[in-house]
């Protein structure tokens, strides 16, 4: 009988710092990028299995090198050997795959290496969903398993998700080079919106029985070090740096023991991390005072502000819609504007913001969502029509694909309705009185 190690997490943490920088380095010398992660890959996977066991060698990033070109070697070998092109055994493509350096060997890292990964993952050829899956591969040194894994998926569903994305990459010709300067800021974009959905998913699972996956948020976290040590004099960077840190600080007052939904308003904000919070505020002033505002930054600012609250009530609400206006105006985004609705409630009142969300109804983009409803249900309860409060609570919780959001709108509206059901009943009136 084995027993399986548990995981380290030291070495966890190693290896996937160690990831892309091997992965950057074999695929810069190969040039075949689908090749080159699969041969990475399952030097990571030998690595977990025996460096719990043996140790951690001496050099582990010549270790995984070593361990990547002999698996690329090996695969070219039995590609040959199939094929029977004997006589490319003897030419200089195949000398140049087929050497393989020792263990000890000192790689040439390139930071730049990471940077091309990141900008090859998030390729505009590739679907969302599919850049997120291969970024968290290729850069984040994720098995297929545990990508799987968080995304509540079949290991298998998911590795023919990755190898698609591999074979767009390849179909489209991608040199793996970091692309020029007015291309690479557009693709910064991608980069940035596929960080950002990914610590999104980690922080708010949008389907499942788990309110937070923290590995996808985290992953996201690292991610955003990792581009912000590269890039540290991008504000937008920057700004989504301190946005994930800033919304991550409050990660721990966000569920109860049970897993169960705690809103914003009932936090214990003694929970709230400050350290995050000092960190995000430094990196979000560093940003702001680079005289340029992106989209990330503005929200950061309003992440900030809700930090730096005691309670809800004294929160600068109108601070929070100023920036949400400003955010309107250069993102075109429903949910900006649902966002900004709540502020708008808590500055002008509940009628107002009911306003908003009723013009909401009729953009395809959001329409139906079951925050619209949440919302409202709020609203209406703020208003006190508790009877419209139930309906659209329960709505709400009808169209959500998370269950923990989903007990807790039904247990607002369970709650509301009985509120509504004591205040109606006559018995109880005369009771009351």
């Amino acid at each position: 009988m084995t027993t399986q190690l548990e995981p380290d997490p030291t070495i966890e943490h190693l290896l996937r710092d160690l990831a892309p920088q091997v992965l950057g380095v074999v695929a810069r010398r190969h040039g075949d990028f689908s090749a080159a992660e699969d041969a990475v890959q399952e030097a990571l996977i030998a690595a977990a299995a025996q460096w719990p066991v043996q140790g951690v060698p001496k050099n582990p990033r010549g270790w995984l090198y070593h361990a990547a070109l002999r698996r690329l070697a090996d695969h070219v070998r039995s590609e040959i050997a199939r094929q029977r092109r004997e006589e490319a055994v003897a030419n200089e493509v195949w000398a140049e795959w087929a050497f393989v350096p020792p263990p000890t060997t000192e790689v040439d890292v390139d930071n730049d290496d990471t940077l091309a990964l990141l900008f090859m993952c998030c390729h505009p050829s590739l679907t969302t969903p599919s850049a997120i899956a291969l970024t968290l591969r290729a850069v984040g040194g994720l098995s297929t398993a545990e990508i799987a894994s968080a995304f509540l998926m079949p290991e298998a569903t998911m590795a023919q998700r990755i190898s698609r994305a591999k074979a767009s990459i390849t179909g489209s010709n991608v040199p793996f080079e970091l692309p020029g300067e007015s291309e690479r800021a557009q693709r910064l974009a991608a980069v940035l919106h596929v960080l950002y959905l990914m610590y999104n998913e980690g922080y708010a699972s949008s389907s499942g029985g788990t309110l937070q996956r923290t590995d996808l948020s985290n992953e996201a976290i690292r991610l955003a070090r990792l581009l912000y040590a590269l890039l540290p004099k991008d504000g937008e960077v920057a700004g989504l740096l301190a946005l994930l840190l800033l919304t991550d600080a409050r990660r721990r007052a966000r569920s109860g023991p049970h897993g169960e939904l705690i809103p914003l308003d009932e936090q214990d904000r003694s929970l709230w991390v400050r350290d995050e919070i000092a960190e995000g505020l430094r990196l979000l002033s560093a940003a702001f005072s680079r005289g340029t505002v992106g989209a990330y930054q503005i929200q950061a600012a309003i992440a900030a502000a809700h930090d730096r609250a005691e309670s809800t009530d004294t929160t600068n609400w109108r601070e929070i819609e100023s920036l949400y206006d400003m955010l309107l105006r250069i993102s075109d985004n429903p949910m900006v504007a649902l966002n900004r609705a709540i502020a708008v409630a808590m500055v002008e009142g509940p009628s107002a913001a009911l306003a908003i969300i009723d013009t909401l109804d009729a953009d395809s983009r959001i329409a139906g969502h079951y925050r619209l409803d949440a919302v409202r249900g709020h609203l209406y309860e703020r208003l006190g029509d508790l009877t419209r409060a139930v309906e659209h609570y329960r709505r709400a919780a009808e169209r959500t694909a998370s269950e923990p959001e989903r007990d807790y709108l039904t247990g607002k509206a369970l709650g509301v309705a009985r509120t509504l059901s004591d205040t109606s009943s006559p018995v109880k009136n005369v009771r009351q009185m």
